[in-house]
């Protein structure tokens, strides 16, 4: 049995999948295309891989597993072969982006955006502490990581609503779901937190219309996918003072252009992609024990192609 991998830190993947599979399977060759090239596999572990490796690939492959969250890259690949598709789940990732989120959310909270300023002028100026019963958080995105950050910030105090394209119960949570819900959900959020997939529903979906539904003075983190959200939308409500400020780790394009005004706004942090990197480790042993229930015949969680999760 051969696992094919193509991902950055492939070296990482080979060790840590070596380690969890070669105690039960002795036999198996575990390979990085920089040793093997693009050749055939039973498995391949991937990240935004290149469409020759897919279109290289035979009948033995059992399936591909993205070593990411986001499979809007993959899916959109005309040489998928119509195997199994598994996406990591959390691997850590969870803590890391309720760690990104909740310092989005304490920076303006706190008011460390007017002090940073009010720094700049050498002025010395306390300024009101609100309630935090006022802050209100609107995560959209309840998937694995919007509910682990929806429970992280709730455990800080913080009234936290959600929202979801279908109907999802989370204990402690007010959901929301459908277009009627994402309204009651934006116009109620002093925080929205975007952890939402790139999908054909989503892209485009916090347009200038939505995204000026949160109530005045409001407060946007994405840390989701780029193309969710209209930055320069953003950057307009921003400028005309309807929105305070925004924390983004991700863009339509990326790397940012440079000569995008965004980078120049004080009110808005920019960060490169990192609100939730991924644990090899914890990601392999999540890909080691997908592929032996696999190779049982036992059922998995694999993407549905059609959705984009």
């Amino acid at each position: 049995m051969r696992v094919l991998i193509h991902a950055p830190e492939a070296r990482r993947w080979q060790e840590a999948l070596t380690h969890e599979l070669r105690p039960v399977l002795p036999g198996i060759e575990i390979v990085t295309t920089q040793e093997a090239g693009e050749c055939p596999a039973d498995i391949l572990v991937v990240w935004k891989p290149p469409a020759s490796l897919l279109a290289c690939q035979q009948s033995s492959l059992k399936a591909i597993f993205n070593a990411g969250a986001g499979v809007d890259a993959l899916l959109s690949l005309p040489e998928l072969p119509e195997v199994p598709i598994v996406r990591l789940r959390d691997a850590g990732m969870g803590t890391l982006m309720a760690d990104y989120a909740l310092y989005g959310i304490l920076h303006f909270y706190r008011d460390m955006d007017r002090y940073r300023r009010q720094q700049m002028d050498h002025q010395w100026q306390e300024q009101p502490l609100a309630d935090r019963s006022a802050w209100r958080v609107g995560i959209v995105g309840l998937g694995t990581l919007g509910q682990a950050c929806a429970r992280r910030i709730r455990a800080q105090g913080f009234e936290v609503q959600g929202w979801s394209r279908s109907a999802k119960q989370v204990d402690g949570i007010d959901t929301h779901h459908g277009d009627d819900g994402l309204t009651a959900l934006l116009k109620t959020s002093q925080v929205l937190v975007s952890l939402l997939p790139n999908t054909p529903e989503t892209r485009g979906l916090l347009n200038d219309q939505r995204l000026g539904q949160l109530p005045q003075g409001a407060v946007v983190i994405n840390a989701g996918r780029g193309t969710t959200l209209d930055p320069d939308a953003l950057l307009t409500l921003i400028e005309n003072g309807h929105l305070r400020g925004a924390l983004l780790d991700v863009f339509p394009e990326e790397p940012l252009p440079t000569q995008h005004p965004l980078w120049q706004d004080p009110r808005v942090i920019i960060t490169p992609h990192i609100a939730a990197p991924t644990d090899v480790s914890e990601g392999a042993r999540q890909f080691a024990a997908d592929i032996m229930a696999l190779m049982r015949g036992e059922p998995i969680d694999t993407v549905d192609p059609a959705t984009g999760y």
